[in-house]
């Protein structure tokens, strides 16, 4: 947002004042500034021009050749503009001046020479008009011949730049009126009240036929106008518009933007010809509407409109309608000044991409205490430009919803308490009373009324009234000092310590690359890829339809990751630990985990050796943080499109299921690379922080050698090692010092549906070499007990 400091000086005596400083204190104070920009410094010797006479150009259909007098000499200059006539005053720049950092000179121009150059509004940076001249006569402005232009058109101004995310939670300050409070709070001097027509004279006028039929409309203020003759705006409008970023169009356009800016209130002048009555009201059905920049644009149901007595006129908050536009021979209007549900105004212009200085007001929670103030000063206005106009009806109000009044009461001791520093009674009462808040002090206690400009969402907490004296006081005057307090370390939370520990594993010691996505699914990459995956939400305003399903599952992201690196390197690993939405729970409100999901892909690799790879990651995870060992039972019951229906297990710990490990399925690896080899794992970290992990037991090395036997057993094929390993280590041999997984195969030498699978019993023992006869006998117990279970040895 852009603030004229001319504009600014209309409500704060600032001469004197060290501009750019102030600035710099605002910053400090209230909002960030992002710039500063000149106007106006650079123009120099233009001046009111009379042209004597005008001939045309011997050689040229569009030149004009002129005698022009500017008020010390009478000059020649050729002039192209189809407006120039004799007799007329006009901005001439002599040689030698400049405008807006232009230098000009004299020079030959179609073999004429040509001493100075009458200027456009648009050449003098006033304005977007370049259609002539500018002509002060038309304008009504009498000045004399040699007047610095100057004097007459306030061209010079300091113009800052702010930054709108500072304002978010300001909405007094998106308007000059709100800013120079600030302002004159920080020069500690009087702000001006607004001049304001009295709107009491008016109400014996018939009244406007006003039905507010929702109760997203919390005001509707509403007046006619009539026998407007002048359709120019003044130049000292157009030039703070213009400066503003907003483009000048004609008088009462320009003045519903200019009340926007200074008072921070939209408004909308609807032509009263065809606008008589008002409705407001959200409509079941969608609707087609033509907006003021002449799109055609679909109306969701839902959506607020402002309508007439037949049909909708315009959207609320957000735009007119091209049907009840002003044009430039309006004479009647029907001066809308409103408050709407910030929030609806914001998701409406959302779903039509339609985000207007109006709307961006509007979602700030506005004060509807504003709509009355703002129809006053606009027919104030507009009667100093068009003394010729008459009110046609009382000002009529619809007041829906008053926001709460705020009282907030506290003591000298509480800020003395939140600031550290001595700040006095005085200088509190000066400083509240400044920016506009009500104030009763009874000794070092105080009794804040808070002004309704800072209730919407603001001020409403003590909190709040410190941060107010703070700021301007001036944080940069705060005396920097250690501050004496008990500082007791904090445990972090057992399940933030569990996932860092495992992003340190996985990184360090496998080699994982960690990735971030979105929270909803990319639905064009997925589809690209043949993914099909679970949403139980759906983001209703999403800005492209591919982005609007929330994730169950974060696997997808990671395959449409590794098919865009999958070129550039030849195994990619990666991780990555985020929020998943598993569907939604019996208060309505969705049931949301954090997941753990891992993916190894190569080219080079051999499906095994992947899936091999990442499991001993995922068993490392178990052993690290838990002292345990995750348990594998085939195949997943996960119902996930990308897993493989064999070559896929359900990871478990005590009894609890905490995700699955699983190859790709081979259709969408396929798509990927024809050579991609790729495995993927997916683990709930909220069900694994539910886990109780095993004490770490410590035991002398033995000083003896053990023994290490392979026992190749023949067994069924949906036998897991999990299975194998219950059955050794429920023997309850205090030599069995571990028991491990070395291999599987299969032949088709084997029997029908069975598999050999190769385990490693490690025995020893701290006081002795154990002789292979004691061995021969663990072992003997060990194929009894799977003898038992119809396990035998692999012949």
């Amino acid at each position: 947002m852009f603030i004229s400091m001319n504009w600014i000086s209309d409500f704060v005596d600032l001469s004197g004042v060290d501009i750019k400083a102030l600035i710099n204190r605002f910053t400090l104070s209230t909002a960030e500034v992002e710039d500063i920009y000149e106007f106006g410094k650079d123009t120099h010797d233009v001046v009111v021009g009379k042209i004597l006479s005008v001939e045309p150009h011997p050689e040229s259909k569009k030149l004009h050749l002129l005698k022009v007098d500017n008020g010390t000499e009478v000059v020649d200059c050729v002039c192209g503009a189809p407006n120039v006539r004799e007799g007329i005053r006009v901005a001439f720049a002599k040689a030698g001046g400049s405008v807006c950092g232009n230098p000009i000179g004299e020079a030959k121009i179609a073999g004429y020479r040509s001493c100075g150059m009458c200027c456009s509004e648009k050449e003098l940076g006033i304005s977007e008009d370049h259609s002539g001249i500018m002509i002060f006569d038309d304008l009504g402005i009498d000045a004399a011949v040699g007047t610095d232009i100057k004097s007459i058109i306030p061209i010079e101004d300091t113009v800052f730049e702010v930054d709108n995310k500072s304002l978010t939670n300001r909405p007094d300050l998106w308007g000059h009126y709100g800013i120079a409070r600030e302002i004159s709070c920080l020069v500690k001097r009087p702000l001006k009240e607004l001049v304001v027509d009295d709107l009491t004279k008016y109400a014996a006028l018939p009244g406007i036929d006003v039905r507010v039929e929702t109760k997203l409309c919390y005001r509707y203020s509403c007046i006619t106008v009539g026998n407007v003759s002048k359709n120019v705006s003044p130049l000292w409008m157009k030039v703070r518009l213009q400066y503003c970023g907003q483009r000048p169009i004609n008088l009462l356009a320009d003045l519903t933007n200019y009340l926007s800016m200074e008072l921070g209130q939209p408004m909308h002048a609807f032509d009263n010809a065809k606008v008589k009555e008002i409705r407001v009201k959200v409509f079941d059905e969608a609707k087609e509407f033509q907006t003021l920049d002449s799109s055609m644009r679909n109306v969701d149901p839902g959506i607020m409109m402002i309508c007439n007595e037949k049909e909708p006129v315009a959207l609320a908050g957000i735009m007119g309608g091209l049907l009840s536009e002003i044009e430039d021979d309006t004479d009647t209007l029907l001066l809308e000044s409103a408050n709407f549900d910030g929030a609806s105004v914001r998701k409406s212009a959302a779903k039509l991409g339609l985000r207007t200085e109006s709307s961006a007001r509007y979602e700030k929670t506005l004060d509807p205490e504003m709509t009355t103030l703002a129809i006053a000063r606009f027919l104030k206005l507009l009667m100093d430009v068009d003394s010729g106009i008459k009110v046609s009806s009382s000002m009529t109000d619809v007041y829906n919803r008053h926001f709460d009044h705020v009282t907030i009461t506290f003591d000298k001791a509480y800020v003395d308490k939140y600031t550290g520093i001595d700040i006095s009674e005085d200088e509190i009462e000066d400083t509240l009373t400044r920016l506009g808040f009500g104030l009763k002090r009874e000794g070092r206690d105080f009794v804040v009324d808070v002004p309704s400009w800072r209730a919407t969402k603001d001020v409403t907490m003590k909190a709040d009234i410190i941060e107010e004296i703070t700021r301007v006081y001036g944080y940069d005057n705060f005396e920097y000092k250690s501050c004496a307090s008990m500082l007791t370390p904090v445990r972090q939370d057992p399940s933030r310590e569990d996932e860092y520990r495992i992003k340190q594993i996985l990184a360090l010691k496998y080699a994982f690359s960690e990735v971030h996505s979105y929270i909803w699914y990319d639905n064009k990459a997925c589809r690209d890829l043949g993914l099909e995956a679970a949403s139980y939400v759906r983001i209703i305003n999403s800005l492209t339809g591919d982005n609007e399903d929330i994730r169950s599952t974060i696997i997808p992201m990671l395959v449409s990751f590794v098919n865009k690196n999958i070129d550039s390197f030849p195994t990619v690993r990666m991780f990555e630990s985020g929020r998943v939405v598993k569907g939604i729970k019996e208060d309505n409100l969705v049931d949301e985990h954090k997941y753990l999901s891992l993916i190894i892909a190569s080219r080079e690799e051999e499906e095994d050796t992947v899936l091999g790879e990442l499991k001993k990651a995922v068993d490392y995870i178990a052993k690290s943080i838990r002292n345990k060992q995750f348990r594998f039972i085939q195949p997943a019951s996960a119902d996930e499109s990308f897993i493989h229906p064999k070559n896929s297990a359900n990871i478990l710990m005590d009894g609890v299921k905490l995700g699955y490990i699983s190859v790709l399925n081979p259709g969408i690896s396929m798509k990927i690379d024809k050579k991609l080899s790729a495995a993927v794992c997916e683990i709930d970290l909220d069900a694994l922080s539910t886990t109780k992990g095993c004490d770490i037991a410590f035991e002398e090395v033995s000083r003896f050698p053990g023994i290490s036997i392979d026992l190749s057993l023949l067994t069924d094929k949906d036998l897991s090692y999990g299975d194998l390993e219950e059955t050794v280590l429920g023997i309850h041999n205090e030599s069995l010092r571990s028991c491990s997984f070395v291999d599987i195969f299969e032949d088709d030498s084997l029997p029908a549906g069975k598999v050999s699978q190769t385990i490693r019993l490690y025995y020893g023992s701290n006081e002795r070499t154990l002789v292979a006869e004691e061995v021969n006998g663990y072992v003997k117990e060990v194929l009894d007990a799977f003898e038992a279970k119809g396990i035998s040895l692999r012949a």
